[in-house]
């Protein structure tokens, strides 16, 4: 239900309403967060849901920066990074699933890399269409979520990585 809002937000930066589009970014991750949190409290865990938690992550990750790129909000490096990554560990994944090997297991560490994301890119397009004293706020704590962001994604890239390639020497899952 949750992937709902990336049409929506990509439809409100379109019409350059950034506040509204940040806005809808910021309950998409309180209610990823809530349902997270509700599901392991009441046991309600689902193998669907630890499939499509992170792809939508991933697509609103994706819509996000697809959208800061266009508007120039973001250097074209930061983009690169982050898709680079992706596509590194989608990847691995096919190769884990040809071999019939279980993903790998979103971790505390990955969860926090792409809150971060989630809320370094919308401040950082925030940061180019408010006021002087909301832009330049939005500026420096979009780019100290971003760092910390960037940084823990590419260190859990790496940690997933070295977890797929360490099941796929020993051919199995776990």
């Amino acid at each position: 239900m949750r992937g709902v809002g990336i049409p929506v937000f990509l439809i409100l930066v379109g019409r350059e309403e950034y506040s509204w589009a940040v806005t809808t970014l910021v309950i998409a991750g309180v209610t990823d967060y809530l349902d997270g949190k509700l599901a392991r409290a009441l046991k309600q865990e689902s193998r669907l849901g630890e499939l499509l938690d992170p792809a939508v992550d991933r697509l609103y990750i994706a819509s996000v920066l697809i959208a800061m790129y266009v508007t120039e909000s973001i250097p074209v490096w930061v983009l690169l990074l982050i898709v680079l990554r992706d596509l590194a560990l989608g990847a691995l994944l096919f190769v884990m699933k040809g071999k019939a090997l279980e993903p790998f297991k979103v971790t505390y560490l990955g969860k926090a890399a792409t809150f971060n994301l989630l809320y370094a890119l919308p401040l950082l397009l925030l940061a180019d269409s408010g006021g002087e004293s909301l832009s330049q706020l939005a500026f420096v704590a979009g780019w100290a979520f971003a760092g910390w962001g960037i940084g823990l994604y590419l260190w859990t890239g790496l940690g997933y990585a070295r977890t797929g390639f360490n099941q796929i020497k020993r051919g199995h899952s776990g």
